[in-house]
């Protein structure tokens, strides 16, 4: 399966097609009943191998991956967690197209978000001729899923309100979802083998909407951590940044010497100290690994199309603004010391060019 013409990002399942296929030919593990995978292929599509061509789409803990599949697996729903910017939606994506080989069974998350865009609606010209029916019923994804026996994904649960929540608590412990407006066999949708719920949360939204005790009884929870050591995030930045420039016709890859300021600079600013242990201002705005490759990918298209190059450490200064001025206009004060400051402490030509741009910061 290609990925359309035009599309910006494809699914999982249609990026990896390729690489599923393998895995589902070559895979002689036991599958839970409904699922296209077994659990040590499914754990390979996440984590890669590159013996057997797959590769590694997930930066992280791989217990952490082995506890989701397990937990997958049960009759338990998934809850990951953690910070922004710590791609938990990419390992939901990746989970379910590994184990249903469908990731767009999703619905986001908000305070505008209503019962009818989880579980289902209806088409109104057909219920006003016929009245209630499953000709004139629109399945949601949670229909969907709970119908066809596939991976339902959450995004931001804590964004809708409670009640709205709620609705989940009959498909995770009884597996069933009423349709009380329908009668007979009709009114009743049972849960195929396969199914089940990926959610997402951020930690910085924990309180806006708490989950009620009896949802939570119903995930195994996870926290997904930011990514411990600089070597491996620089690796992820330069990769994925790297995708996104020629995706945007840039032909030129980033430099690694601007990517290493610019990861160093995101990790100060997120931990609040310095390699060195030096205190330094922690900004408010999210510092996450995805940021910091949105900002990569602004560097490059930057410098490609307005000088034909592949950037410098000065092009990061301008880039950093709308990323550190997003919640807090102290932060842009805070980023103006840590430039005067911090940078001049770290050595080296990019390190000093970086430092003689911060009159690039706006403000």
């Amino acid at each position: 399966m290609s990925a359309p013409v035009g599309v910006q990002r494809p699914p999982a399942e249609v990026r990896y097609a390729d690489e599923l296929a393998r895995l589902r030919d070559t895979d002689r593990g036991e599958r839970p009943p409904g699922w296209a995978l077994s659990l040590q292929a499914a754990r390979t599509f996440v984590l890669g191998d590159e013996r057997a061509g797959v590769s590694a789409k997930f930066v992280g803990d791989p217990s952490l991956i082995d506890r989701a599949l397990v937990a997958l697996a049960t009759s338990r729903g998934l809850m990951l967690v953690g910070e922004p910017g710590t791609a938990k939606s990419l390992l939901s994506e990746l989970l379910a197209a590994a184990v249903s080989g469908d990731s767009t069974l999703t619905i986001q998350g908000g305070a505008a978000t209503t019962e009818d865009q989880i579980k289902y609606s209806w088409n109104y010209a057909l219920l006003v001729a016929d009245g209630p029916s499953p000709r004139s019923l629109v399945p949601a994804p949670l229909l969907r899923g709970m119908a066809e026996g596939r991976v339902v994904r959450f995004e931001e649960i804590t964004r809708c309100p409670l009640e709205v929540q709620d609705c989940l608590l009959s498909p995770l412990s009884d597996r069933v979802l009423s349709v009380p407006e329908l009668s007979g066999s009709d009114a009743m949708v049972f849960a195929r083998e396969g199914f089940n719920i990926i959610a997402t949360a951020n930690t910085r939204d924990r309180g806006v909407n708490e989950m009620s005790a009896a949802l939570k009884r119903r995930f195994n929870f996870e926290t997904v951590f930011p990514i411990p050591d600089l070597a491996t995030e620089l690796d992820l930045v330069e990769a994925e940044a790297g995708a996104l420039l020629r995706r945007s016709g840039v032909t030129v890859p980033p430099r690694r010497d601007v990517l290493e300021v610019l990861v160093t600079t995101f990790r100060e600013l997120r931990a609040g100290t310095t390699g060195r242990g030096e205190p330094a201002d922690r900004l408010s705005a999210v510092m996450s690994t995805a940021e910091a490759v949105s900002v990569a990918h602004a560097v490059g298209l930057r410098a490609w199309f307005l000088r034909g190059d592949a950037g410098t450490p000065a092009d990061i200064v301008p880039c950093l603004a709308g990323t550190a001025a997003k919640d807090d206009a102290e932060d842009l004060a805070r980023l103006r010391r840590y430039l005067e400051q911090r940078v001049p402490r770290h050595a080296g030509a990019h390190w000093k060019a970086f430092h003689d741009a911060r009159h690039l910061l706006p403000g």
